[in-house]
């Protein structure tokens, strides 16, 4: 809890600096594979209440300009396909009928 953020940390939150401007933040989640690309993911919960996750994404691209934007498309239509993975995971399910 701080003047800012006057709601009491998570049993996730990391708590000091990274907590402000009325939002709790995990420690960052880092996947490193060195020379090829690093992904971090943050777990941020909102003044309202709201949970989302923050993900950074570094792709190291190919020289040249051709194979680069291939890459770029790819890795576009895989951050929709994981996104919307994740959308549908989080609505609720329609009750059964008994």
């Amino acid at each position: 809890m701080n003047r800012r953020n006057p709601d009491p940390h998570t049993d996730w939150c990391a708590g000091g600096h990274r907590c402000g401007l009325g939002e709790h933040r995990s420690e960052e989640i880092v996947i490193d594979l060195p020379g090829h690309g690093r992904a971090v993911l943050v777990r941020v919960r909102t003044a309202t209440g709201r949970e989302h996750a923050e993900v950074r994404v570094r792709v190291a691209l190919a020289a040249a300009e051709l194979p680069a934007r291939r890459q770029l498309v790819g890795l576009l239509g895989d951050l929709r396909q994981a996104v919307t993975r994740a959308a549908i995971a989080a609505r609720p399910r329609p009750r059964r009928a008994a």
